[in-house]
């Protein structure tokens, strides 16, 4: 599939995913696929075939492949704080992970990387079971082990 074929589908998922949010009030389930595709759309990485283990894209850093595992998350107004991020292996391949915090229309916000080290460390610190045990950083924890990659102009 070609990547304008994609972003073409994903543009009327993303309509569809609103629709429904409206609707019955929950999200359809397409955010992760959505945050892929703008990461490579923004960013210009290059997206990795369905099911590769530990990491979602690549791209050339310094002449050496750079594995980036990507994760999304559509954060609304007035939603809660401590909002979580989907589980993170430490134990596959990944040398950094792209968070694409989505708006209300499946839009990217920003973009925060946080390198392999960082993301370990957080996430085997002690304390929260759902991070030690489920691999799951709040949005707040990974944007202090990360930095801003990209950020929507105002």
């Amino acid at each position: 599939m070609t990547t304008a074929l994609a972003l073409e589908i994903l543009a009327e998922a993303k309509k569809l995913a609103q629709r429904y949010r409206v609707l019955t009030g929950k999200p359809l389930g397409i955010t992760g696929e959505v945050a892929e595709y703008e990461a490579a759309r923004i960013l210009g990485v290059e997206l990795t075939p369905a099911r590769q283990s530990g990491y979602d894209a690549t791209e050339i850093r310094d002449g050496q492949t750079f594995r980036l595992q990507i994760k999304g998350r559509c954060v609304l107004e007035g939603c809660k704080p401590g909002q979580r991020i989907g589980s993170i292996d430490i134990k596959k391949e990944f040398d950094a992970v792209l968070l694409v915090l989505l708006d209300e229309n499946f839009e990217a916000k920003v973009i925060y990387e946080a390198p392999r080290e960082a993301v370990i460390a957080a996430l085997t610190a002690p304390g929260s079971k759902s991070r030690n045990e489920r691999g799951a950083l709040g949005i707040s924890k990974f944007k202090s082990i990360g930095a801003v990659r990209w950020q929507r102009a105002v």
